[in-house]
């Protein structure tokens, strides 16, 4: 009971950046319904206020993955948690634009951080035969963060409460800065910076047993070579791989799922609700997305990987495609319930498939001495993408059908589909340390090799 609760705490607390991350991503949706009554805003500011926090996340990514590598996943969560509880204070009493721009930024430093570092702490700290489920927790983290932020929204509407919408993020900020002190280091970090010892006292609380030792001893051989990070990044090897993950990681937020999280109020006033009735359409949206990723997490690790992106990219295109082609039959003023169908439709097929299975094979991908590094330029490329959907979403909408904009989505979600089949290796069923030697021996870095070094 005891061991299990720690387990529990333990994976709770890692993916608690998560629901941070997902807090920030959704609170603006509905704040921004609100700001433009007390700060004059554009459609070009209005853009820059939602788009600012990537641009703090394009640094906070690539800064968060290399100090992991050197620091440790935990020193780094602990950063995170205070400069969440600093860019919050700074959005709830932001007097102008530019401190709401300010804000967003180091907000966004902290979920750059998290995108890079949550994925690598679950995937390093879970057992194989539940990598998937566990890493998951990052995923449900998000979309708990994006409900309780629609929740919150839709409390403080009727007050146009819209700092106290973005000052809340300090409470589970808070919690996280806590429970920083209950996590134990990643293992696999340990074992190369402190010994196999600590690595082993950590281990005994989240793995079976009689996995233990098979995993330390493949953990020793990967170990074994000598490598800096640095050198692992640039390595011909590993370049192909970085840039699949990067590749993947991008086509996860321009797919059209920060369209919907970002904007989904503005789409629903556009389509005829009024601005609560809009909210609390953001609000379904946010339980539905929570339950697909509990499913998600119920499966993912008795479906292929690739299996479950495939089946999302057919259900996303064909949910966007409907959606449009009604939208022109029907007229946007009418389409608010057709939008709200489709979107949620989109947000199932979204659920579970990319949305918990790029944080789960992100870190699977690449190799322990460069882990948190890699993964941090993937999670940059992400920021970037984000930011791109961001900024430009509302200009596009403003110039275009808002059913053309998401027929461009559906083009995206084709040539995502097109990828994964063609590039994206399959994960599922191997160990960390099994996949990097498949993958240095599958990209000229010869299991010869690793030979040597035994």
């Amino acid at each position: 009971m005891g061991k299990n609760f720690n387990k529990s705490l333990i994976f709770f607390l890692g993916a608690l950046g998560g629901l941070l991350y997902g807090y920030d991503m959704g609170i603006i949706s509905g704040a921004l319904l609100f700001i433009g009554k007390d700060i004059h805003l554009t459609s070009g500011t209005e853009g820059l206020v939602v788009s600012s926090m990537l641009i703090g996340a394009i640094a906070g990514s690539a800064l968060s993955g290399p100090a992991s590598d050197k620091l440790g996943r935990r020193r780094v969560v602990f950063i995170i948690a205070i400069v969440y509880i600093i860019g919050a204070l700074i959005l709830a009493f932001s007097p102008s634009m530019p401190f709401l721009v300010v804000g967003r930024i180091v907000i966004g430093l902290a979920v750059g951080g998290s995108t890079a570092i949550v994925p690598v702490y679950l995937s390093e700290m879970a057992p194989t035969e539940s990598r998937g489920s566990l890493s998951s927790l990052n995923q449900l983290m998000i979309t708990i963060g994006i409900l309780s932020s629609y929740l919150i929204n839709y409390a403080f509407a009727g007050i146009e409460g819209w700092r106290w919408m973005l000052g809340l993020a300090v409470v589970p900020s808070l919690i996280l800065l806590i429970g920083v002190a209950f996590m134990p280091e990643s293992p696999r970090w340990l074992l190369e910076h402190r010994g196999e010892k600590a690595a082993r006292k950590v281990m005994e609380l989240t793995f079976p047993a009689n996995e233990i030792d098979k995993e330390i001893a493949e953990m020793k051989e990967i170990n074994a070579i000598s490598e800096s990070t640095w050198n692992v990044l640039k390595s011909p090897w590993l370049r192909p791989t970085l840039i699949i993950g990067s590749v993947f990681a991008l086509f996860q937020q321009i797919i059209g799922i920060n369209a919907i999280i970002y904007y989904a109020p503005k789409i629903f006033t556009k389509a005829g609700l009024g601005d609560s009735a809009s909210i609390l359409g953001t609000v379904g949206i946010g339980v539905v997305n929570v339950l697909v990723t509990i499913v998600a997490i119920m499966i993912i690790d008795k479906i292929d990987r690739k299996k479950l992106l495939v089946i999302g990219n057919i259900g996303m295109v064909a949910s966007l495609v409907i959606m449009a082609i009604l939208i022109w039959s029907m007229g946007v003023q009418s389409s608010a319930w057709v939008s709200i169908i489709c979107l949620t439709i989109f947000i199932i097929f979204f659920g579970i498939s990319w949305g918990p299975v790029l944080w789960v094979m992100l870190p699977e991908l690449f190799p322990m001495r460069a882990r948190g590094a890699a993964t941090g330029i993937a999670a940059l490329v992400l920021s970037i993408g984000s930011l791109l959907v961001a900024q430009f979403f509302p200009m596009l909408t403003a110039v275009m059908p808002t059913q053309g904009v998401f027929l461009i989505f559906a083009v995206i979600g084709i040539g995502a589909l097109f990828f994964v089949v063609k590039y994206l290796p399959e994960t599922r069923g191997r160990s960390l340390e099994e996949i990097e030697a498949e993958l240095r021996a599958r990209t000229s870095a010869t299991s010869a090799n690793l030979d040597r070094h035994k």
